[in-house]
């Protein structure tokens, strides 16, 4: 089984923090949705599985019409082996959801939503520069929860001026809303956005580290009170809600991307197509798809597993390890992980090498030590 991602890189303004591949421009949104369809059909080879989710994200997927959205699903199904249960999210923005695209969405074949919220304080969007407000952040959950029962929320923590008791009422709110599924990111700084710009002119407070911390330590006893399972790092669901999609990258599946700036991966390479709207629509009127490719050593396969399995709930799999790659990186693998499981971050149970509950907010820097030089 295997995915596909469609990258849509239209947004009404630009998030402060984000450093995605996006236009504020959409002139052009007619003729990218044409090139993409056009992708698809080019790259129908690239992939011989059959296809068990199809993720519509950006950008701001939901600023295209829903008929739009249709052309591509349907266009996904002529071309791939869809199977019939597919998980299709789409990725929506509390003020682009009325109750007719919630209608209309669900009558394309989308069967999950994913609703870029990342606070319900009003000040903390102001800053961040999105396109909504505190009002609509509450309104499209009272609203969507009408029409689709598997919902996905996305909360960032650890931002400048969000209280402890602000970030706990933030999650307290979804889980009012019984959503099934939440994602929730630390606020990181990237390069070239305008959140590093204000930081750097000091118009802003830098990242607080052990604020992210406690933020962190509130998510994790919050939701495990709520019975929410965390089974990745930054995502928590209630029992049979876990993104299938996302899973699958976690899980080292096959993937393909539509659209500029999309990755894809077969399991011996990985490549992602030119971040250039322009360039972008010249290469797919010429027939062809313009992307960087990177071959995988094998040691660059082990360490993406480590990095990946390892923020995952199931943890690392030594046996896993042996028959993919040796005895002896399992072997070394161990030897590495001496000192952490010393430390109480690392345990191992029925031959799974995983993080210890303290440690999960440590994991990045826990899965760098494991790997291999």
């Amino acid at each position: 089984m295997a995915g596909i991602y469609i990258h849509i890189p239209f947004c009404k303004q630009a998030c402060h923090y984000c450093n995605f591949h996006f236009s504020t421009l959409h002139n052009n949104m007619p003729e990218m949705l044409d090139a993409i369809i056009k992708e698809a059909s080019l790259q129908k080879n690239y992939l011989q599985e059959a296809i068990e989710t199809i993720y519509l994200g950006g950008g701001t997927p939901s600023i295209y019409k829903p008929s739009d959205i249709e052309k591509i699903i349907t266009h996904l199904h002529q071309t791939f082996t869809v199977i019939p249960n597919v998980e299709i999210t789409l990725e929506a923005n509390p003020d682009d959801i009325t109750e007719e695209k919630l209608q209309q969405w669900k009558n394309i074949g989308i069967n999950r939503l994913s609703i870029g919220i990342q606070s319900f304080v009003e000040e903390d969007l102001k800053w961040m520069n999105r396109a909504h407000n505190s009002f609509q952040a509450l309104h499209c959950l009272q609203i969507a929860t009408k029409y689709f029962n598997n919902i996905t929320v996305d909360l960032i923590y650890g931002t400048p001026y969000l209280t402890n008791e602000q970030w706990k009422k933030n999650i307290d709110t979804v889980v009012q809303f019984n959503i099934p599924h939440i994602s929730c990111y630390a606020l990181t700084v990237e390069p070239k956005t305008v959140l590093h710009t204000l930081i750097q002119k000091n118009k802003l407070p830098n990242i607080d580290i052990e604020k992210q911390a406690q933020h962190f330590e509130i998510l994790t006893n919050t939701l495990a009170k709520a019975h929410y399972e965390h089974y990745e790092i930054s995502n928590f669901a209630t029992s049979g809600f876990r993104s299938k999609h996302n899973s699958s990258y976690w899980q080292g599946k096959h993937y393909l991307g539509f659209g500029p700036s999309a990755h894809s991966f077969n399991g011996i390479s990985r490549q992602w197509n030119i971040s250039n709207n322009a360039l972008y629509f010249k290469s797919i009127a010429q027939n062809k798809v313009l992307y960087e490719i990177e071959i995988l050593t094998t040691k660059q396969q082990l360490n993406e597993y480590i990095m990946t399995a390892l923020r995952t709930i199931e943890g690392i799999s030594l046996q896993h390890v042996k028959e993919n790659f040796s005895e002896e990186e399992k072997e070394k693998l161990l030897s590495r992980s001496k000192k952490l499981i010393t430390q109480q971050l690392l345990s191992i149970e029925n031959n799974f090498l995983k993080l210890t509950p303290q440690a999960k907010f440590l994991a990045d820097g826990i899965a760098a030590d494991l790997f291999v030089d």
